[in-house]
């Protein structure tokens, strides 16, 4: 690869973090308001004492470096990204937001990864069995009536489960990640029983996402079938099988490996409405707490996490396609 694109990738990779960052800054202080009085607000709502509230406010603001020029907030904001902190957390003062952030990473993770491959694997090979001529004419008639499931939100979806298999059936938890008074040592009972908490949200991602791989791909496959390599495969004697995988499929599922290195990089913010209906403990619900509780820093630490995963699953995929097809170089002829 040539080492002049690699360098102009990365440095476009930088400066892609560099206005998410920048713009992450400058949105929580548009808001209206200060956010230490409002975290005051609703301690004194909930009964605690704010005695000299002024002074508390004052210290901090100082802690949090709110008294000074936007300027000099600014500057160490951006050295404190460069050490990877993302300062202490309103909410959960003194927890710093990274641990905070790694403490529901690895739920959402697990959660939507898993999902979200399952979704791209089984919408991808239905849509192109959908257009080709292989596939039999019943599989073709109720195929698309997965479809449908695209039109429904996943929110909506997780509802219609929870109904069903929790509430109505009982065959899956309502919520949560383990059962309540559960020891919290790694076991293989301590996996299955998380696995069994998770079916429900990752199913209600998985049925709301397959119907839309299921579109793009049969997109994609229209535009192959019938292209000279097939009629040469054939013509060769190859099996429709290997026809399929090989030469089909290989082609035209370039498209939606792009869409699927945007949808990883995008899991670090979370399914939000699915993680709050199961009271799933992931980014997403930390997410939608810290917007409750107006936790700016957190708010921001999160975002950044997303601007930066999503960066590195583009900039990765930028360097591997000419790996996927070798048709695609980046070098100038």
């Amino acid at each position: 690869m040539n080492l002049v694109y690699l360098l102009r990738r990365l440095v476009t990779f930088l400066l892609i973090v560099w206005v998410a960052a920048s713009i992450n800054f400058i949105i929580p202080r548009l808001a209206p308001g200060d956010p230490v009085a409002a975290m005051l607000g609703r301690m004194s709502q909930q009964g605690a004492s704010v005695a000299g509230s002024a002074q508390i406010i004052e210290s901090y603001r100082q802690q949090f470096g709110l008294d000074e020029p936007v300027t000099i907030q600014y500057l160490k904001y951006l050295a404190a990204l460069a050490r990877f902190d993302l300062g202490l957390s309103l909410s959960n003062f003194p927890t710093p937001v990274t641990t905070i952030i790694m403490r529901a990473l690895p739920w959402t993770i697990g959660l939507l990864i898993i999902a979200t491959l399952l979704a791209f694997s089984i919408g991808t090979l239905l849509g192109a069995l959908l257009v080709w001529r292989s596939t039999p004419a019943a599989a073709r008639t109720l195929l698309p009536l997965l479809t449908v499931l695209a039109a429904i939100p996943y929110y909506l979806l997780a509802i219609i489960l929870l109904y069903l298999l929790a509430f109505r059936f009982n065959l899956f938890p309502v919520g949560g990640t383990t059962r309540i008074g559960s020891a919290n040592e790694l076991s293989l009972s301590m996996v299955l029983d998380v696995a069994h908490h998770s079916v429900l949200p990752a199913l209600s991602i998985v049925l709301s996402a397959v119907g839309g791989w299921m579109l793009g791909m049969r997109a994609m496959m229209v535009g192959v079938i019938g292209a000279d390599y097939l009629t040469l495969a054939e013509a060769k004697g190859l099996k429709q099988r290997r026809i399929f995988l090989r030469y089909a499929l290989r082609n035209a599922i370039l498209p939606q490996i792009t869409g699927l290195a945007i949808s990883l990089g995008s899991i670090v913010s979370g399914a939000v409405l699915v993680e709050v209906i199961f009271s799933y403990p992931g980014v997403g619900f930390l997410l939608y707490r810290a917007i409750q509780n107006a936790d700016y820093t957190l708010i921001q630490g999160i975002t950044f996490f997303l601007v930066l995963s999503v960066g590195i699953a583009i900039l990765i995929l930028d360097l591997v396609y000419p790996l996927l097809d070798p048709r695609i170089t980046y070098q100038r002829r």
